[in-house]
């Protein structure tokens, strides 16, 4: 069970004076599980490599194909494919629109031919894995927290019964609270079996949550490995117009200024962890 880009090439307003290739023959696979994020500076091409995951994007005729679990994506299947590829856009409460926090989680269903009861359950089952309290439901989405909006839009998705959930930004605009929360419902997700395929600026979230870290660049795929694999290349992430978390930056000028042996960090939790340590043998005092 995978996400298989081969050979795609995909161009922006073909044969115009305004014609730009945003991602030129690139070949990418996600295999069922993973917990991966793609980063990459603005205009790289992350968003256009993300919308080819389920068809919102096809590429250029010809230059390249898309295969969920193995079926081909086609403008025949692809309405299928997005049931099983579920996308949640940036800012996606911008779109709620419905009276009810009810009706806008159960808008997706409609096609489906389900009969009250079952769109019902499939509302409420939805709700209670994002940790939505069933006393929103009857409530105006735009009487919601950020967050909770932000939940309901995921919601959205999740209804369909998705087996991949790719988010563009999840947790941009939210205060730190939310954006705690966000990522904590995304990995329980992801505990649960989901695969989850996320755009992400904050090097943060990404050093934190990720299992897997693919950087685009100029179109085609610059790096892909574990998150102390990538954030190791400090320098060229720099030249690519990326940074690195910044408990990674402060252990690299710890490192420099004190000439210590430190190994390298990427999160919070192993930066207090080694702190300790230090202090402990003597090596460091504070």
């Amino acid at each position: 069970m995978s996400i298989v880009l081969e050979n795609v090439t995909f161009t922006y307003m073909p044969k115009t004076p305004f014609e730009k290739t945003a991602l030129n023959d690139v070949s990418l696979s996600v295999e069922s599980g993973e917990f991966t994020a793609i980063i990459g500076h603005t205009g790289s091409g992350k968003t256009t490599l993300l919308q080819h995951f389920n068809g919102l994007l096809m590429p250029d005729k010809n230059k390249g194909s898309v295969y969920v679990d193995g079926e081909k994506i086609t403008k025949k299947n692809v309405r299928d494919v997005r049931m099983k590829v579920g996308y949640v856009f940036q800012y996606p409460e911008h779109q709620l629109f419905e009276e009810t926090v009810f009706k806008d989680i159960a808008f997706g269903l409609k096609r489906l031919k389900l009969s009250d009861e079952e769109i019902k359950e499939r509302v409420l089952a939805a709700a209670k894995t994002v940790d939505l309290d069933e006393a929103l439901l009857e409530r105006s989405v735009f009487e919601l927290s950020g967050g909770e909006k932000r939940r309901v839009a995921i919601c959205g998705v999740l209804v369909t019964n998705p087996s991949y959930l790719l988010l563009d930004e999840p947790a941009s605009g939210l205060d730190p609270a939310g954006k705690r929360e966000i990522m904590k419902l995304l990995k329980s997700l992801n505990d649960r079996g989901m695969t989850i395929v996320f755009i992400s600026h904050s090097m943060d979230d990404v050093a934190e949550n990720a299992r897997r870290v693919v950087i685009v660049n100029d179109g085609g795929i610059g790096l892909d490995g574990t998150p102390y694999e990538v954030f190791k290349n400090r320098e060229l992430l720099t030249s690519w117009g990326l940074d690195v978390p910044e408990v990674t930056k402060l252990f690299d000028d710890l490192r420099i200024k004190s000439g210590l042996d430190i190994p390298h960090v990427i999160t919070i939790s192993e930066g207090v962890k080694l702190v300790e340590k230090l202090k402990a043998e003597g090596r460091l005092k504070l």
